[in-house]
């Protein structure tokens, strides 16, 4: 046997359409329940909410640590694809900023049901972390330049700095009904815009 046969051997096989839909209607599923039931949730309410039996689930993920980066993975790459999407979709670099900013909040709210296992001892999600930001500082970099090219925003945001402010305010909610995150990034967004005067 020949290295490139070795090679075809192990590369894995592509998945089937229908194999893909299950996988991203499982991981959206296991998403929605860990922001709903913690990331300690049944396995079987994410089978009902996805419309699948347990043994799906099972089948491509063996392990819920296995579910859990996989949820993390797939919310970290919808976020890193949405960037250059929104660019080219919105009206201006600044919306697409602000509709991406808005898609980020979602992730830290569902990031935050997985945090207690993020940092565990668990080595399986040591990576992670630099995952995310190997992923989208760069995205929304790309996406702060454009609206600095654009005359929209202030020259002097580091995305690193400013992802980070983002993430301090919606850790910062903590349970409190009265703490809007949502509301605080809208302003945080909206100060960026350069001044007129």
């Amino acid at each position: 046997m020949t290295d490139a046969d070795r090679d075809a051997v192990r590369a894995p096989r592509p998945k089937r359409a229908d194999a893909r839909r299950n996988e991203e209607a499982l991981l959206g599923s296991a998403a929605a329940v860990f922001v709903e039931s913690g990331v300690e949730a049944p396995i079987r309410d994410i089978a009902a909410r996805a419309g699948v039996g347990t043994a799906t689930i099972y089948r491509h993920f063996p392990t819920r640590a296995d579910l859990i980066v996989a949820v993390y993975r797939h919310q970290v790459e919808a976020l890193a694809e949405a960037g250059p999407a929104l660019l080219a979709d919105s009206a201006t670099p600044h919306a697409a900023l602000g509709r991406w900013v808005d898609l980020f909040v979602d992730f830290l709210v569902t990031k935050q049901g997985l945090a207690g296992v993020l940092q565990s001892d668990d080595p399986c999600f040591d990576p992670l972390h630099s995952y995310f930001l190997e992923r989208l500082v760069p995205v929304c970099a790309e996406l702060l330049d454009a609206a600095v090219r654009a005359g929209e925003i202030r020259s002097d945001v580091d995305a690193y700095a400013f992802m980070r402010g983002v993430g301090g305010l919606c850790a910062g909610a903590g349970g409190n009904a009265r703490y809007d995150a949502r509301r605080l990034v809208e302003v945080l967004v909206a100060g960026l815009r350069r001044s007129s005067g």
